[in-house]
């Protein structure tokens, strides 16, 4: 139920725009509740009409790539770290990384920024909003919406202790007592936790993630509007994409699991309907560390939900198959992956400021083989981080290690080209795929663990959460022989060399051949334009007989691999970890 932006000049005048809202609102909020909120709905984005940007940017394409990174993930001396970020970006990948996700720039209390004490503020220690501005002017930019939980310290949550109206409904109260036992749980952390009011009483409320970080009642319509407010201000200040973080939890209902309910499909929906109205260009993105089937189910019908899914599956799958040196599981559940509709895609990556995530690997690896990578992590110098089951045992649900260290072999001494080598044949896998590549700033910058920051902050995720001297990080640009210069130069290339093939579009046809246990192999598009990229995932040279009338559907037998322009003829030797994207020659 998705429309386009109208050319009426007054949207709360729409005839288009309120069915489609109302719709929405009545499975929320049922039918006699939705004309009230629906009007309320209306004017609200009538408030922002003439604010919102009119100069709207493409939708995505072979040439996007985004950043992930924290606004002070470098830092040189007094400077505020927006400004360093901006510079050091700027001179280093502006022109080939189109986009730029700044995990959030609020105002926070806990979580490295996840728990957010005011949405609409940019956190004063990072600079302020016209540094967000300044970015945009280089790279189109992603911004977080945490939107499931807010700051214990944030001003509706006092208000809500201080019993102040409208607050009183905005978060769960639940009487400990309430069998909750169903509930899915992400973390082993409790799910109610006691705050007294300033009547002395004692209130049990919902905390999903922490006890700072307090779970929002979107069954209340004045939240929901409230959240609507904040999304539009996102889009005021330049924000392209919107992240919905940990977006699966936000409705509850007792007796249920508490995640994925309909409700919240909904309330995407409705979002997506919002946006859809007042900024076309906006794509909303949601982050649902699950397995892949619920994952996929954010994509809606393909036209009304969300335009982009994170591709939880691929870490844990590509770490499999690199420790295992075989890559039939992964070719397996990537010649599976089908998208809805040519309208969503898929947002690819391996590495963020999170651990890698092994719940959305279940049921395509065995629990044996989670275990094994967890402790292979271990073994490497990583922490593995536990969930909690019905049945009170625990289970791993993410490892906290840098993706590179992760890719290692335990109690090998290995060189910084075979570390580099080996880090980058996997990002080439998340490079290739369909859909658009998300980049963690450790990644493309050949970042290694982290051990100081857990024994500084005593939080596993800090492994890979380094924050970097300018400095320091220009110093290893410029030695050939260090791993980041090793890492950085190579990696950026192959972002430059992708974009510029129509092949790669995030909408594009792909096609899994599966050769030899030891490759990856991937066709993007068809014909003369199509590319076709083999990934070798063992450390041993693997010769492969390439027949252009099954790939390309054509006798020509010579070959050119577009990253740096080597010829082959259809039998093909590919090196340990060798990265071949080949076309017609």
């Amino acid at each position: 139920m998705i429309t386009k932006r109208p050319s009426k000049k007054a949207i709360y005048d729409s005839a288009v725009e309120r069915p489609s809202l109302l719709y929405h609102l009545s499975q929320l909020y049922g039918k006699e509740n939705a004309a009230t909120v629906c009007q309320r709905l209306l004017d609200l984005m009538s408030s922002y009409r003439t604010r919102v940007p009119t100069n709207i940017t493409p939708d995505v394409s072979e040439k996007d790539a985004v950043l992930i990174t924290y606004g002070d993930m470098i830092r040189q001396g007094d400077e505020k770290p927006l400004i360093t970020l901006t510079k050091f970006l700027e001179s280093t990948v502006a022109g080939t990384v189109s986009s730029v996700h700044i995990l959030p720039f609020y105002p926070w209390t806990s979580d490295d920024g996840f728990s957010v004490s005011d949405y609409r503020q940019v956190d004063p220690n990072l600079g302020e909003w016209a540094d967000i501005k300044r970015l945009s002017l280089s790279f189109r930019m992603m911004f977080d919406a945490v939107i499931n939980h807010i700051s214990s310290e944030s001003e509706w949550f006092k208000s809500f202790l201080n019993q102040e109206k409208p607050f009183v409904d905005w978060f769960h109260v639940v009487d400990p007592a309430t069998d909750l036992t169903e509930v899915f749980r992400p973390r082993s952390l409790p799910l109610l936790t006691p705050f007294d009011t300033s009547d002395g009483s004692t209130l049990h409320v919902w905390t999903t993630f922490s006890s700072d970080q307090i779970d929002l009642n979107y069954s209340n319509p004045e939240v929901f509007l409230a959240i609507v407010d904040v999304l539009l201000d996102y889009v005021c200040h330049g924000a392209d994409f919107i992240r919905l973080d940990a977006i699966g939890f936000m409705w509850k209902k007792v007796g249920t699991s508490c995640i994925h309910l309909p409700q919240t499909h909904a309330a995407i929906q409705l979002m997506r309907t919002v946006l859809s109205i007042m900024a076309p260009h906006v794509n909303l993105i949601t982050e649902t560390n699950v397995p892949h089937e619920q994952n996929v189910s954010y994509f809606g019908d393909g036209t009304n939900e969300a335009q982009m899914v994170y591709n939880f599956s691929l870490p844990p799958l590509t770490l499999h198959t690199f420790h295992t040196g075989n890559s039939t599981t992964l070719s397996n559940w990537a010649s599976n992956l089908k998208l809805p509709s040519d309208q969503v895609t898929f947002f690819n990556f391996l590495a963020s400021h999170d651990g890698i995530g092994v719940t959305p690997a279940k049921g395509l690896i065995s629990d044996n083989e989670i275990l094994a990578m967890a402790n292979r992590a271990k073994a490497l110098g990583g922490e593995v981080s536990y969930k909690a089951n019905p049945d009170g045992s625990e289970s791993p649900y993410e490892l906290n290690i840098n993706y590179m260290d992760a890719l290692g072999k335990p109690g090998v001494k290995e060189t910084n080209r075979t570390k580099a080598d080996r880090f980058l044949a996997s990002q080439a896998i998340m490079l290739v795929l369909q859909g658009v590549p998300g980049i963690y700033f450790h990644s493309l910058f050949g970042s290694e663990n982290w051990q100081e920051g857990i024994e500084e902050t005593g939080q596993k995720r800090s492994i890979n959460r380094e924050k970097l001297r300018y400095v320091d990080v220009c110093a290893d640009l410029n030695d050939i022989n260090s791993t980041r210069s090793q890492v950085f130069y190579r990696f950026r290339h192959m972002i430059a060399v992708r974009s510029a093939e129509p092949a790669f579009s995030p909408y594009g046809s792909q096609k899994i051949f599966q050769m030899n246990t030891g490759l990856f192999c991937v066709l993007r598009g068809e014909g003369a334009d199509g590319v076709f990229c083999i990934q070798n995932v063992t450390d041993q040279p693997i010769t492969v007989n390439l027949d252009p009338s099954q790939i390309f559907k054509t006798e020509t037998i010579w070959y050119r691999n577009i990253i740096n322009n080597e010829i082959f003829d259809h039998q093909v030797e590919v090196r340990p970890y060798g990265i071949l994207w080949l076309k017609l020659h």
